[in-house]
C-alpha cells in the first residue's frame, strides 16, 4: 500500500528532484540540497529517500549512460510522477494554510 504524503527531507528531495528536471541523480540531488537548503546531506540518505519515493510512486527512474570518473558509467537518473506533482500542491497548499498570519508573531522574537 502507498502512502499520500511524505516526511520533511522526502519533500525536499522531490523539490530538488523537480528543480533539476532531466538532470536529476543521487549526486545532482545532494548539491542541490546543500546549497539551496543549506544543509548537509549524505548521499546513502537521498538514495534511500529516492528508493522510498519511487516505491510510492512519487518518482520514476530510469538508467542512463553519462560521465564518471575513468568514461562513462550508468546513473539512476529520476523524474517526478504525476503523484509526486500532486503530493507537493497537496503539501504546499497546507503548508501555506498553517503559515498564514504567523509573520508578524515570528519577526516579533
Amino acid at each position: 500500500m502507498t502512502k499520500d504524503t511524505v516526511g520533511e527531507f522526502e519533500h525536499q528531495v522531490l523539490l530538488a528532484t523537480l528543480r533539476l528536471k532531466a538532470e536529476a541523480y543521487t549526486t545532482s540531488i545532494v548539491l542541490e540540497l546543500t546549497e539551496r537548503a543549506g544543509r548537509e546531506v549524505a548521499p546513502a540518505a537521498v538514495h534511500i529517500a529516492l528508493a522510498r519515493l519511487e516505491e510510492n510512486g512519487f518518482i520514476s527512474s530510469q538508467i542512463r549512460h553519462g560521465p564518471g570518473r575513468g568514461g562513462f558509467r550508468e546513473r539512476r537518473y529520476v523524474t517526478v510522477t504525476a503523484r509526486g506533482l500532486n503530493v507537493l500542491r497537496v503539501s504546499r497548499r497546507r503548508l501555506l494554510g498553517l503559515w498564514e498570519g504567523l509573520e508578524p508573531l515570528l519577526e516579533r522574537n
